[in-house]
């Protein structure tokens, strides 16, 4: 005869079991809430037992505020505490990627920490935008970018971005630079940029694509201009004007710009610091029609004090609407500065609020 498990009660979940016992390593896993005083809390919270029947759990505290609580005068101040600590945790992870010669694993940076793998690594990408191997992967990128633009052999830049072959360094090397090393060096030299420019509303626009994707979309007045602008971003590169397949592409560009509700979808060659493929990412996920301030975008990557740090990011953008920075506006909701004029940020928002 089959035993059936008795219901799960608050009084049987685990998670109440970590609430008796004041378990400070429950913290970041869970909270819980109390139905007859509104607030919630940690699991390791001093305050006192609330009955379990007057008990509900939520994953995160955002889900807790989401349903109508709010933290306790004692959780405001654990969360304050927690804040500082996991600030600091990230912060000596990213020293020790950095000064690593070879690229430390989640389990030795969770290690470190003092964190499980799974707890270190949630924590990292809350603090950073980025999971630990893509914070690594991105400095690595930085690095080996420094280096060859300053005339450095692709050797020494291979060893000192932690790379201990020449295998290994190659393998990665596309997905590092978007080319080979000593064309990246050389400006694009040898490396095939296929482009074309046509004319939407918002006046000429320029699509340019390399290997591994679209590598740049330039919005202006002057289609002349443009071409100049990918020549001086590709300048040793093979600009090929693009055939009438490529063409289509540049469609697909227009038609989002007109009608932004059908959406663009297209593999992208993003070049940027680690601190700007932060940024970029944090952009992506606006969704449109929607708006986020540079405070926000700071707050959501990890870095409060940034906002103009983050500003200058959006202005380095080379991948107009792909990377939405016209989503981006001031604390105040004005618009502000746009690579491709504040006009032209001006109609893109319209358009994704008009239903």
């Amino acid at each position: 005869m089959k035993t059936l498990s008795p219901p799960l009660t608050t009084e049987n979940d685990p998670r109440w079991a970590a609430v008796v016992a004041r378990d400070s390593r429950a913290d970041g896993h869970f909270v819980y809430a109390v139905k007859t005083t509104g607030i919630y809390c940690r699991p390791s919270s001093l305050a006192r037992l609330p009955k379990p029947q007057n008990v509900e759990f939520f994953d995160t505290a955002e889900q807790a505020e989401a349903a109508g609580y709010r933290p306790s005068k004692r959780a405001s101040k654990d969360q304050s505490d927690v804040a500082a600590q996991h600030a600091a945790t990230v912060a000596t992870a990213c020293q020790q990627i950095a000064s690593a010669e070879t690229l430390p694993t989640l389990n030795e940076l969770a290690e470190t920490a003092g964190l499980s793998p799974f707890h270190f690594h949630r924590v990292f990408k809350a603090g950073t935008g980025l999971t630990p191997k893509g914070y690594a992967a991105a400095h690595r990128s930085r690095k080996v970018r420094e280096r060859l633009a300053d005339g450095g052999s692709v050797t020494d830049a291979l060893y000192d971005a932690g790379f201990n072959s020449n295998s290994r360094f190659y393998e990665a090397a596309d997905q590092l630079l978007g080319m080979k090393p000593r064309d990246y060096r050389s400006a694009g030299q040898n490396n095939d940029i296929r482009f074309a420019v046509g004319q939407c509303s918002l006046g000429a626009i320029l699509v340019a694509q390399s290997e591994r994707g679209v590598c740049a979309i330039l919005l202006g007045d002057d289609p002349h201009q443009l071409v100049c602008d990918l020549q001086d971003q590709f300048r040793k590169a093979n600009l090929i004007g693009a055939d009438s397949c490529f063409e289509q592409l540049i469609a697909e560009v227009v038609g989002f710009i007109e009608a932004p509700a059908i959406g663009l979808d297209l593999p992208l060659d993003v070049r940027g610091t680690a601190f700007q493929e932060r940024v970029w990412q944090a952009l992506r996920e606006i969704p449109a029609g929607s708006t986020a301030s540079y405070a926000e975008i700071a707050q959501r990557i990890g870095a409060p004090t940034s906002m103009r740090a983050v500003a200058q990011a959006c202005g380095a953008n080379r991948l107009a609407v792909a990377i939405p920075c016209h989503r981006v506006v001031r604390s105040d909701g004005n618009l502000s500065g746009y690579r491709w004029g504040v006009e032209r940020k001006r109609q893109l928002l319209e358009r994704e609020t008009q239903p």
